[in-house]
């Protein structure tokens, strides 16, 4: 019983390991999904003079490949726009991968909005957008240098470095799971050196009380052979004595 339960619960921990790795992994580069010439915002929170960078990608569904691609001759549109005053910061035409850089003139939310360059209301191409974007101080000398190359070479860092730390994970988790593994061999030695102890206190213990119970009999054997010897001994000396006359 304590076994399983001990497999349980290592099983767990495995499983909430790898969950958290693969989260953590998904809030480094975030995607969503474009449909046709469907444009999608979200806000962002921004002090005043914060810097942002950020890199994208977008890959279109391809139905003879069955899995998305890179189209060269898809392109994405990004707005940056502040909120408070409607002042746009940020007007982008550009190719399916690149970067964008702004600067928040005013604290407040900014809307950052991305669409494709289909000019059809119903167009049915479904676009993956990566996004990957670096706040303030989370900016650094790496982000600077990745500004002046193309879009696609700092996609391509950034996806060698993921595949590295996925790396290093699954590397982290089969140390994990072979420790677990000795773990749980270990514990089956234990338990059977265990049964084995218990086998032996259990064949001494029956040796005991054989060997206590036979000391008992030949104890009472002892005590009727003296008990008898003593009443033969007690009607030979009244013979005696009755034949010599003396009693």
């Amino acid at each position: 019983m304590g076994s399983k339960q001990l497999n349980f619960r290592v099983s767990f921990m495995l499983v909430a390991l790898t969950l958290l790795a693969l989260f953590c992994l998904r809030t480094e580069a975030l995607y969503f999904y474009l449909e046709g010439s469907e444009q999608k915002c979200f806000l962002e929170e921004l002090p005043k003079e914060t810097v942002v960078v950020g890199t994208f990608k977008a890959e279109e569904w391809s139905d003879k490949q069955k899995q998305f691609h890179e189209n060269r001759g898809l392109g994405i549109q990004i707005t940056v726009e502040e909120l408070p005053h409607n002042s746009r910061l940020v007007n982008q035409k550009g190719p399916s991968s690149g970067t964008f850089t702004f600067t928040a003139v005013e604290s407040g939310d900014h809307a950052i909005c991305f669409r494709t360059n289909s000019s059809s209301w119903f167009s049915s191409i479904q676009v993956r957008l990566h996004l990957d974007m670096a706040i303030g101080d989370a900016m650094n000398s790496d982000d600077t240098e990745a500004n002046q190359i193309t879009g696609k070479e700092v996609w391509e860092e950034k996806e060698a470095r993921r595949r590295v730390v996925i790396g290093e994970i699954v590397g982290g988790l089969r140390n994990l799971s072979q420790r677990v593994r000795d773990l749980n061999h270990r514990i089956a030695d234990i338990r059977r050196e265990q049964n084995y102890q218990r086998e032996r206190e259990a064949e001494f213990r029956d040796q005991s009380e054989l060997t206590n119970s036979r000391a008992v009999v030949w104890t009472i054997v002892q005590l009727i052979v003296l008990g008898i010897t003593c009443l033969w001994q007690m009607r030979h000396l009244k013979s005696f004595f009755e034949t010599k006359k003396l009693v």
